[in-house]
């Protein structure tokens, strides 16, 4: 009887004890959908990620290219996808932080998505071609102000982090440039190449070493401080434009994706940043390690946003 009672007993206490959760774990490939096309920023970081994070994942992580609208396209695609952890916005940069300021989007930057990390801070450079118009940005300046418009800069798209850069600079030192839009980074350096336009704004990594060579010439550095890869580039700063502008990159998954898969791709991506892959590719391209959990993540992009938002009014 004692037996008797002492199963039962136990069993009772199975049947009320609270089940174990279980680690989440994605039955899937993982897509990282970047908005824009192979060969810029946005793409090069994702790809450096999928290959660091990969041996902490048991599916494949893939990267897919959705180019346009200054990565709007891509956004809106992730916004209406279901919240499984399956699909990945590579956002941070325009149409997360620079869109929604200067028109009206399909999706809410702040409420459609839940951020995961933050990886990177980016730096920008205005650059020119070697043999061009303009050796250095006074120069460029000064044709601009003296003919307004006949100076031309490329950009990844109306609206785009990229295209806030001139909207800002152009606003601090009284110039008016022509504005060439482009699909993203790696059109805008094959258009500077060729000739179609005077300038553009690139990140360190999509320039591919054409800067250090010298077939491109970086003007000015857009962050707060020089960069280690290019030491001897001023900053907008340094020549007397009161201009800071950064891009950024993270993850981000459609709203309501819950805590657990969260907590899931966050500890996995966090691992991945310590890897020498990724360190390798911080170190090569001079891009600024930035890890952010998703509350921090989210609270910088809204910053970025809010801050241009009140420019683009003034």
């Amino acid at each position: 009887m004692t037996t008797r009672r002492t199963i039962l007993a136990g069993a009772a206490g199975l049947l009320a004890a609270p089940s174990v959760a279980r680690a989440w774990e994605p039955a899937r490939p993982i897509q990282l959908i970047a908005g824009f096309p192979p060969g810029g920023g946005t793409d090069l970081q994702a790809r450096a990620l999928a290959e660091a994070a990969s041996r902490f994942f048991p599916t494949p992580l893939v990267v897919i290219n959705r180019p346009g609208a200054g990565g709007a396209i891509a956004a809106q695609q992730v916004a209406g996808m279901a919240p499984d952890g399956l699909n990945l916005l590579v956002g941070g940069g325009s149409e997360s932080t620079s869109l929604a300021a200067f028109r009206d989007l399909p999706y809410d930057p702040k409420r459609s998505f839940r951020a995961i990390l933050r990886i990177t801070r980016q730096p920008l450079l205005i650059v020119a071609k070697r043999g061009g118009r303009f050796a250095d940005l006074a120069a460029a300046v000064a044709a601009a102000k003296a003919s307004p418009g006949s100076v031309t800069h490329a950009s990844s798209g109306i609206g785009s982090i990229y295209h806030a850069v001139f909207v800002l600079f152009s606003a601090a030192a009284g110039f008016e440039m022509l504005h060439v839009p482009f699909s993203g980074g790696a059109p805008s350096l094959q258009a500077l190449l060729a000739g179609t336009v005077d300038l553009a704004v690139l990140a360190p990594e999509e320039t591919g070493g054409m800067v250090q060579s010298g077939e491109i010439r970086a003007l000015a550095v857009c962050s707060a401080e020089r960069i280690p890869v290019l030491p001897d580039v001023p900053t907008l700063r340094e020549q007397g434009w009161n201009v800071v502008v950064e891009n950024m990159k993270g993850l981000n998954a459609p709203a309501g994706l819950p805590d657990e898969i969260y907590a899931s791709l966050h500890d996995r991506f966090r691992r991945a940043l310590q890897e020498p892959a990724w360190r390798g590719f911080l170190d090569r391209t001079g891009t600024f390690e930035g890890y952010l959990d998703g509350p921090g993540y989210q609270a910088a992009m809204d910053a970025v946003l809010d801050g241009l938002r009140a420019s683009v009014r003034r």
